[in-house]
């Protein structure tokens, strides 16, 4: 049986961009479901698919030069064949822009009104030809709406907002940390070598791997022995900075899917323990599944709602994280759509449930111990202001160090961290 590709991809824009549905989500169960496609399928569903999304707002900018009837106004089927066939025309050289619209008007023909097959062939051809020049704001030139073109800049000005968003559309390999209670860093690389994997040190970590030219994460045996967990190095950084000794008490509030308290029990080396919460019993889920791959036998997950204060664990800990509900505005990199559904209203709300939840969780911390307060985020108010605001409100605690990582090129994702001392 033949599989149409582009019908696939098609679904998946339809979920993400109509039905709003995250775009991580949708395409991890999607290259599940087909997991029986060969690898280059796999990635050209994913390339495409993702690439769209990441350039939805250029690709409505083209579109919207070449076509009469304006994005906003058409079917949805028809708006997406059309975004995701400008970007193979743009973007993916190896597709022969007569392969594109001959698709293009196959797909329009089974999936929409076979009447609009000559509209969506002549917008295409036109675009093909490149007849008009095509001017771009920076907003349309990077997808990224306006309001937050306009806070980036505000804030880090004109320059470096354009490396930001240039990072954004950046591919990058995946990033791995070594789980050390398993095996070395060398061990690990030599295993995935063997496997055919293409493995590349992190100058900033020793135990962090950028990994790539592999077909399924979860076919390689390394990581069905539970020899490493998928995370950006950024996130790494947080153990890194809470400053983990051996026999401490650790308790993670927001820790979903956990790679944060697994890094943590691996620093601990055995000793001590660290309690693992999350909101719901599927996200616990998560946590307990990696729990038991990476064979972490110092680390209990438990549902928990993070604004609800826990009688016993007043004072106890050593180490308390809490890397907050954010906009994610810092991993729009591997989470695209989420730059289409944040607004500012949404920016303020979170800034309140953090606010909320450090009220609770900073009482759990002993006198002499830590609390790591970070997010995935790039947005003062979410960071540097709630920093502000918990010095103001909580004097029995010292600030210790406060980091903004930005995204870049290479292999970090935007990144907030803040490190207290309960005096």
């Amino acid at each position: 049986m033949t599989v149409n590709l582009r019908n696939i991809v098609l679904d998946i824009l339809l979920e993400v961009l109509e039905n709003k549905n995250y775009s991580h989500i949708v395409l991890s169960q999607v290259l599940e479901k087909h997991q029986y496609l060969s690898k280059q399928e796999r990635s050209f569903i994913s390339r495409l698919s993702r690439g769209t999304i990441e350039r939805c707002m250029e690709m409505d900018r083209i579109i919207n030069t070449y076509s009469k009837t304006k994005v906003r106004k058409m079917k949805p089927e028809i708006r997406n064949i059309l975004r995701m066939s400008v970007y193979q025309l743009k973007y993916m050289d190896a597709v022969p822009a007569s392969a594109v619209c001959n698709e293009a008007v196959k797909l329009t023909n089974k999936r929409s009104v076979p009447q609009l097959k000559g509209f969506v062939n002549g917008v295409l051809r036109s675009i093909a030809r490149e007849e008009k020049k095509v001017s771009f704001s920076i907003s349309e030139k990077y997808s990224m709406p306006e309001w937050i073109v306009e806070d980036f800049t505000e804030r880090f000005g004109e320059e470096k907002t354009e490396e930001i968003l240039a990072a954004f559309l950046h591919a990058h390999d995946t990033t791995i940390r070594t789980n050390t209670a398993v095996v070395s860093p060398e061990e690990l690389r030599a295993h995935l070598e063997a496997e055919g994997v293409t493995v590349k040190p992190v100058k900033e970590l020793p135990y962090a791997f950028q990994i790539s030219d592999y077909d399924h994460l979860s076919s390689l045996k390394a990581f069905q022995d539970g020899e490493f967990y998928i995370q950006d190095l950024s996130s790494m950084m947080v153990a890194e900075r809470a400053g983990v000794k051996a026999n401490q008490e650790v308790l993670d509030v927001c820790a979903a899917p956990g790679g944060k308290s697994l890094h943590v029990a691996e620093l601990l080396k055995g000793t001590g323990s660290v309690r693992s919460r999350d909101l719901t019993e599927m996200k616990v889920d998560l946590i307990r599944e990696n729990i038991e791959r990476s064979n972490m036998k110092n680390m209990v997950a438990e549902v928990w709602d993070a604004r609800e204060l826990d009688e016993k664990l007043m004072e106890k800990e050593d180490i308390v994280i809490a890397d907050l509900p954010c906009s994610g505005l810092g991993i729009i990199g591997k989470k695209p759509d989420i730059k289409y559904r944040i607004t500012r209203e949404d920016q303020k709300s979170l800034q309140a449930l953090q606010r909320e939840i450090l009220s609770t969780v900073h009482q759990y911390v002993k006198p002499g111990g830590t609390l790591v307060f970070s997010t995935c985020t790039i947005c003062k108010l979410e960071n540097e202001d709630n920093v502000e605001w918990f010095q103001e409100q909580f004097k029995d605690f010292t600030l210790e160090s406060m980091e903004q990582i930005l995204p870049g090129k290479d292999y970090m994702d935007g990144f907030f961290i803040s490190v207290f001392k309960r005096k």
